[in-house]
């Protein structure tokens, strides 16, 4: 074999591979969320966004995961930073995890839905895939209001052909022992419910995955 055409074949594939690796690194995830994502009462890196993250660089998945959650944030105040989280990372997928704290502040349905429905429609018209994180509301807030909340999510997601996530704390607020997945104030899950948490999203996220 001439040497000279050897070495330059294996710098060209060893350039085409540089190439191929920075376009791939340049995949970015973002998840805009409330304190279930945030990891409130937790300590640093095990909250599901960070077990996630671990998870995707196990499997050697190039894809960057910004997580853009804030304690307390709604609907409202998600749509309010998306734009410029949008510009300034320019992420391929989009998970969005929010109205809970809607459900807490009595607001209204309809506002909520609108918000979700615009912050699916901006990712998208970004070019990214959306994934919504749906959830429940307690049996105390009455059957009625706890599906119309329940459907928002699916409504959204159908008409906007989102990927979904019907229920994110399937596992965790719907168990015998549901007490024991929740810290003291009985609004976000432990450390132990994180990982069912990540259960919940990756099948759907997985689907998703370039």
């Amino acid at each position: 074999m001439n040497r000279r055409y050897f070495n330059a074949s294996a710098l060209g594939l060893l350039l085409f591979g540089s190439f191929v690796a920075q376009a791939k690194a340049q995949v970015t995830l973002l998840v805009v969320g409330d304190s279930l994502s945030a990891e409130y009462g937790l300590k640093r890196g095990s909250g599901w966004v960070a077990l996630l993250d671990k998870r995707l660089r196990d499997e050697d998945k190039a894809i960057t995961v910004v997580n853009a959650s804030i304690s307390g944030d709604t609907t409202s105040g998600g749509l309010s930073r998306l734009p410029a989280l949008l510009k300034q990372h320019q992420p391929k997928l989009v998970l969005i995890e929010l109205g809970g704290n809607d459900a807490l502040r009595g607001l209204p349905l309809k506002t909520s839905q609108d918000n979700l429905e615009a912050m699916v429609k901006a990712a998208q018209g970004q070019g990214a895939k959306v994934l919504l994180l749906g959830m429940q509301v307690p049996p105390n807030y009455g059957p009625q209001y706890a599906a119309e909340f329940r459907s928002i999510y699916a409504e959204v997601a159908k008409r906007h052909k989102a990927s979904l996530v019907p229920f994110f704390l399937k596992g965790v607020a719907d168990t015998d022992n549901a007490d024991a997945m929740f810290q003291s104030d009985r609004i976000h899950p432990v450390e132990a419910a994180h990982p069912i948490m990540l259960g919940n999203v990756w099948p759907a996220l997985s689907k998703l995955l370039p």
